[in-house]
Formats: C-alpha cells, structure tokens, sequence
C-alpha cells in the first residue's frame, strides 16, 4: 500500500458513502420485488448495493425463481419503472441528507488541492449530487451508460482514475460494498471500506461510519 503523501486523488462510491440513497433505492426496489412475487429480504437488500439496475433486476428475479418469467423488453419495461419511482424520491434529498462528515471531508480534501471523482453505478448521480449542493467539488462523473461491465470489474475505477488524470496507485476509492472493493482493489487504487466491522474483509483501508473519515485518519491508517 502506498503512503498517504503519495496519494493525490479520490474516486467516490455515491450509494452508502456520500448519501443514504441506498434507503430510497431499496424502497424503489421492493415495489418491483412486490410486482414480480419475490420476497423482500435484508440479504437480498444487501446483495444489490453497488449492482447496476439491470443486474440487480436480474438478481430479485432469480430470488423468486422468475429468472425466466420475463422478455427483455418486459426487464426493460420493469427496470424505467423502478428508476421512475427511485427518481421522484431523490427529488427529496437536500444537503441535510449527506452522510456524516462527508460533506466535510469532501470540501477539505478540495481545500486540500486533491482532486476527486464519482464512481457510482447509478445513472442518477448528477441530480444526486445536484440536490445535495457538491457537484462543485467534482471533477466528473463516470457514465455507468458507456461501461463494459459493472462492479466488481475494476472498469469504473479504471474510469474514475482517467477523470482525474492520475495514476492508479495514487488514488483512494471508497466504498461501502464487496463489490466496490472488489473493483477498487483490482484498478490498483487504494480502497477504503466504510461498513461495520468484519463486513469488507477485502478493504484496504476501514472505517465503520463515514464520520470517522477524514484526511487525518487516513494518513494514520495508511502510515502505520
């Protein structure tokens, strides 16, 4: 692992570590869960964090054994209707919605001169961050439209690091799901897991709350 002086960017997971939009997406998807007859569960919630809306589509569907229930064009037809349902609920969010701290972090690592990127699966993350107040403090956003492949491809990050015009190794991601590490790591970024304990073994840097993350505790972290 590098040295913290070494690092000069950061590439940011949207879902879990800027702003709690996990909740309004887990509510937009158990309505499509409840459309199609699968149980809503707490594992499948999880299972969906950091997953494109097709592939999570595909997800609730082979947990109520409807993988094969649907055309295509039905997935697609599903898919808008959850994500016209997830859009009416971010139009609530506000600057009170991003999560402890980061707001904080976010506008001190820019003081700071390092520069920073969205690497969010969601296709909404410019109205995401246009209504928290932090599109300023960005860079770019990656286009989760033009990628490849979805987490846990290192694709991304990959992207996030073009964004900023940095090296790999000097970036940090940060993440609150396996996948997200999983594809951070393998882009040969720094990752940085923010979850309970235990929960992203993979991570090479843990916070368990998003109010603990701060330029400080990270040069600690990294210069143990």
């Amino acid at each position: 692992m590098p040295r913290f002086e070494d690092i000069k960017g950061f590439a940011f997971d949207l879902d879990g570590v800027i702003t709690d939009t996990a909740r309004l997406h887990g509510q937009a998807w158990r309505q499509t869960a409840d459309t199609v007859g699968t149980p809503w569960t707490a594992e499948l919630a999880e299972s969906l964090k950091g997953i494109s809306r097709l592939e999570s589509l595909e997800m609730i569907l082979a947990a109520g054994g409807h993988a094969n229930d649907y055309t295509e064009r039905e997935k697609e037809a599903l898919a808008d209707e959850k994500n016209e349902a997830y859009q009416e609920l971010i139009k609530t969010l506000t600057p009170a919605d991003i999560l402890p701290g980061m707001g904080d972090f976010i506008r001190d690592a820019v003081a700071q001169g390092y520069r920073l990127s969205i690497a969010s699966a969601s296709k909404n993350a410019p109205a995401i961050l246009n209504n928290l107040g932090l599109t300023k403090y960005f860079i770019g956003i990656v286009d989760p439209a033009t990628l490849s492949a979805g987490k846990p491809d290192p694709e991304i990050f990959v992207r996030a690091a073009a964004i900023l015009d940095l090296p790999n190794e000097q970036i940090i991601g940060l993440e609150d799901s396996a996948a997200g590490i999983k594809s951070i790591n393998a882009a040969g970024q720094t990752s940085l897991g923010i979850a309970a304990a235990g929960v992203l073994p993979e991570a090479k840097l843990h916070f368990t709350a998003t109010s603990q993350v701060t330029l400080a505790t990270i040069a600690t972290k990294m210069n143990q």
